[in-house]
C-alpha cells in the first residue's frame, strides 16, 4: 500500500497543476468575455440590450481554428467509408461511440449491441442490450460487423463490466465467432511498443500480439493514428491501430440472425 499512496501523492499534484493551469486560461477567457460584453453593449441599440438574467457565457470557443479530437474523427471516418463501401446487407456494432453508429444507421441497417442501453432512441437504429463476452448471434452468423476502441477496455471495469484479466482476448474470440466466413470485421486498438495495462483507462497491446488474437483472419487494411496525423505508416511509439480484417472464407454462408 505505500507503494499506492506514492502514486497517488504524485498523481494528486499532477491534478493540480493541471487545475492551475486552467484556472489561467479560464481567467483569461472571463477577460475577454467581459470585453466583448462591454464592447456589445456599445454597438446594441438602447432598446435591446442583453439582460444580465440572460447572459449565457461560451468560454473557450474562440480559437484560431476548430479544435477536433483526433481519434474519433480519424478512426470513425475510416470505420464509416469502408463499410458503406462493402454495402453490407445488414450490419452489426459492438460498443463504438453512439454518433458513428447512429449516421451508419442512415445509410444501411444497423444493430448496435452494448451493455449499457442508450439514453435516446433512434428509429433507424436497432439496439440491443448484450455484452461482447457472450454475443446473441449464432456462429459464422455476420458478414459485417465493427467495434472500435473497445475490447481494450473489456474486463477493467471502468464501464460497469466484470473484472477479467483475460478480457480483451475473450473479447476478440467472440468477435471472430460471430463473423461468417468471407464477412469482415473492423477494429481499432491502442497499439504500443509491449503490452501494457493502463488501468482502468484501457489496455495496449504490441501490433506482432493483437495481430495474433485476429489470426486466421486476413488483415485487409491497416491505419495508424499518431497524434494529429492518420497514416499507413505503424512509425514508433504509441498509436491508435484501426484494422479491417476478413474471415477465411468457406464453401457455405450461414444465414445472419440471432442465436436461438
Amino acid at each position: 500500500m505505500i507503494r499506492e499512496a506514492i502514486w497517488m501523492m504524485l498523481y494528486s499534484g499532477h491534478i493540480l497543476l493541471h487545475k492551475q493551469v486552467m484556472w489561467r486560461k479560464d481567467l483569461a477567457a472571463w477577460r475577454r468575455y467581459w470585453t466583448s460584453y462591454r464592447a456589445y453593449r456599445r454597438l446594441a441599440p438602447s432598446d435591446n440590450l442583453p439582460r444580465l438574467r440572460n447572459l449565457t457565457p461560451c468560454l473557450g470557443d474562440d480559437t484560431a481554428e476548430t479544435t477536433i479530437e483526433p481519434i474519433y474523427f480519424y478512426q470513425d471516418s475510416w470505420a464509416f467509408g469502408k463499410i458503406v463501401q462493402q454495402k453490407p446487407h445488414r450490419h452489426v456494432d459492438v460498443g463504438s461511440q453512439h454518433k458513428f453508429v447512429a449516421l451508419l444507421s442512415k445509410v444501411l441497417p444497423v444493430t448496435m449491441v452494448d451493455i449499457r442501453p442508450l439514453s435516446l432512441p433512434l428509429d433507424s437504429l436497432n439496439f440491443q442490450e448484450g455484452s461482447i463476452l457472450d454475443m446473441p448471434f449464432d456462429d459464422d452468423a455476420l458478414m459485417s460487423v465493427s467495434s472500435m476502441c473497445v475490447v481494450e477496455h473489456i474486463g477493467l471495469g471502468r464501464y460497469g463490466d466484470p473484472l477479467d484479466a483475460q478480457g480483451t482476448e475473450k473479447a476478440v474470440a467472440e468477435l471472430k465467432r460471430i463473423v461468417a466466413p468471407g464477412g469482415d470485421l473492423y477494429l481499432s486498438v491502442p497499439i504500443d511498443s509491449q503490452n501494457r495495462i493502463y488501468f482502468n483507462a484501457h489496455r495496449a497491446f504490441s501490433e506482432p500480439y493483437f495481430e495474433s488474437l485476429l489470426y486466421p483472419f486476413e488483415i485487409r487494411e491497416r491505419r495508424y493514428i499518431h497524434g494529429t496525423r492518420f497514416s499507413a505508416d505503424r512509425g514508433s511509439g504509441y498509436c491508435i491501430g484501426c484494422y479491417h480484417v476478413r474471415k477465411p472464407a468457406q464453401s457455405t454462408r450461414p444465414s445472419e440472425g440471432l442465436r436461438s
